[in-house]
């Protein structure tokens, strides 16, 4: 396993790989590895000769007062997970590398961004597409692989790779659960036991909209109030958003008809920002 910090080395890497007619899949992450980022990385390793796995805790896309500084990393730990789950590299360059001075480009991409978590971060999902797009270009993968979990991120790198006339695929993988139900992510870290213990409310909420869907249930404003009522058991909490939209698109709509819907959540507990989804299709 080789490590690259320079853009100009992994473009070369990259380029050589491809002239050898090799495939390469690729796994973008911040770093603090867990078993859902391993999921992706066994996917990549299926699919393709070659695996590259990116860390880089990208401050585009977080604002001012989110917690770019506290975000948890520990890439002796990553290193390591990489090499024993088939990692043929790892790309980690400076932000001053990504982002050096005078840089004025980003990449926007409109309606899909908007509402559900781009509500309260207008420009996270601006920064979320800049990295990929600056990450695809240096890459230069096959197939890129996202968890599900970050749903509307999945959705919004696969409106730019198809806008963008990008050559690769995006592959989204199921959402990787605690043995509670939680969803693995590295901000988990941030709770307390009392939070940890309350933070599964958030699945069982899903797990009861899709209940009731399967009982026949179509209108997304009742399926909204089962969830709330659910996410009851997470109290004291703060309820960000519970959306259901349609699932490719990410557009409002009415009534479920038989294109898949997807029901959306953001919870705040204690300090800690959590979020969910769960797809429902006839």
């Amino acid at each position: 396993m080789i490590i690259i910090r320079k853009v100009k080395e992994m473009r070369r890497r990259a380029s050589d790989w491809r002239k050898e007619g090799k495939t390469i899949a690729f796994v973008p992450t911040m770093g603090f590895l867990h078993e859902g980022h391993i999921s992706l990385m066994r996917e990549g390793r299926e699919r393709a000769d070659v695996l590259v796995v990116s860390i880089f805790v990208n401050p585009a896309q977080f604002a001012p007062n989110e917690d770019l500084d506290r975000y948890p990393r520990d890439f002796e730990g990553d290193e390591k997970k990489c090499r024993t789950n088939g990692v043929d590299a790892i790309y980690c360059p400076s932000v001053e590398e990504m982002y050096p001075a005078g840089y004025q480009t980003f990449v926007n991409v409109r309606e899909i961004s908007q509402g559900l978590c781009g509500a309260s971060r207008p420009t996270h999902f601006q920064g979320v597409a800049t990295i990929c797009a600056k990450l695809f270009i240096a890459v230069k993968p096959h197939y890129a692989i996202f968890g599900e979990k970050d749903y509307q991120q999945l959705q919004v790198i696969r409106r730019m790779v198809k806008d963008l006339d990008m050559d690769l695929e995006i592959i989204g993988m199921p959402t990787v659960r605690e043995s509670d139900g939680l969803a693995m992510s590295s901000r988990n870290k941030y709770l307390n036991p009392d939070e940890r213990r309350r933070a599964p409310a958030l699945y069982q909420s899903l797990k009861a909209a899709k209940a009731t869907f399967k009982k026949g249930e179509r209108d997304p404003n009742k399926i909204v109030g089962i969830v709330k009522k659910a996410l009851k058991k997470a109290e004291p909490c703060e309820i960000d958003y519970v959306e259901v939209r349609d699932a490719l698109d990410l557009t409002p709509i009415e009534r479920i008809g038989n294109k898949p819907a997807v029901v959306a959540l953001a919870v705040k507990i204690g300090a800690t920002g959590l979020i969910d989804s769960l797809v429902l299709k006839t």
